[in-house]
C-alpha cells in the first residue's frame, strides 16, 4: 500500500526517467463507460446530454502513464488539461502545482461540478489534481488504476486532500 501511495504523489509532480503504464485488469467484463455510469448513478441519456459526463465516459479506464497526454496513457494533470479544454474551452497549465496557482481556493463544502481538487501526497506541495463532480465524487487519473471516479470520503483521499479551487477568470 505504501508503494501505491508514493506513486500517486510522485506521478504528477516529479520528473522521472522511466515511464510506468498501468493497464486495466483483464477480468473486467463491463466497459469503462458502463462502470462510470453505474458509479455515478447516471443514465445513458444523462451521459450523452452532458459534455462533462460524455468526456469522462469516453476517457474512463484510460491507463495511467507518467507524462502521458493521450488515450493510450495519461497523467493526472494532462487528463485535467484535456477535460478543461474539451468541456469548458479553457487552457490551463501543465502540472498540478501550476494549475493550483491559477485557482481561487475554496472549501470542499462549496465545491461545484467542474471545480478542481488538490492533494498533497507525502509532500508539502501539490502533487495531484482531480475534477469535482458531485456528492463528494471526483474524476482523476490514478497512478494505480488510470482514469476513474473516487470519493473524497475514502480514507486515502481524506488523508491527502488539501483544498478545492476555482479557476480564476483571465
Amino acid at each position: 500500500m505504501v508503494f501505491c501511495i508514493l506513486l500517486v504523489g510522485y506521478g504528477c509532480r516529479h520528473k522521472k526517467e522511466s515511464v510506468k503504464t498501468v493497464t486495466k485488469p483483464k477480468a473486467e467484463a463491463k466497459s469503462g463507460s458502463v462502470v462510470f455510469r453505474e458509479k455515478m448513478g447516471l443514465t445513458n441519456k444523462e451521459v450523452r446530454d452532458s459534455k462533462l459526463y460524455s468526456f469522462i465516459s469516453d476517457w474512463y479506464g484510460t491507463p495511467y502513464k507518467y507524462g502521458g497526454c493521450e488515450k493510450t496513457g495519461v497523467d493526472c494533470s494532462c487528463f485535467t488539461i484535456n477535460l478543461f479544454e474539451k468541456v469548458y474551452g479553457r487552457k490551463i497549465p501543465r502540472t498540478a502545482g501550476e494549475i493550483y496557482k491559477e485557482c481561487e481556493k475554496t472549501k470542499i463544502e462549496k465545491a461545484v461540478e467542474g471545480d478542481l481538487i488538490f492533494f498533497k501526497i507525502n509532500s508539502k506541495s501539490i502533487t495531484h489534481v482531480g475534477v469535482y463532480l458531485r456528492d463528494n465524487k471526483f474524476v482523476h487519473a490514478s497512478t494505480t488504476r488510470g482514469v476513474l471516479v473516487n470519493s473524497l470520503t475514502e480514507t486515502y483521499y481524506q488523508k491527502y486532500f488539501y483544498t478545492a479551487g476555482k479557476l480564476k477568470n483571465k
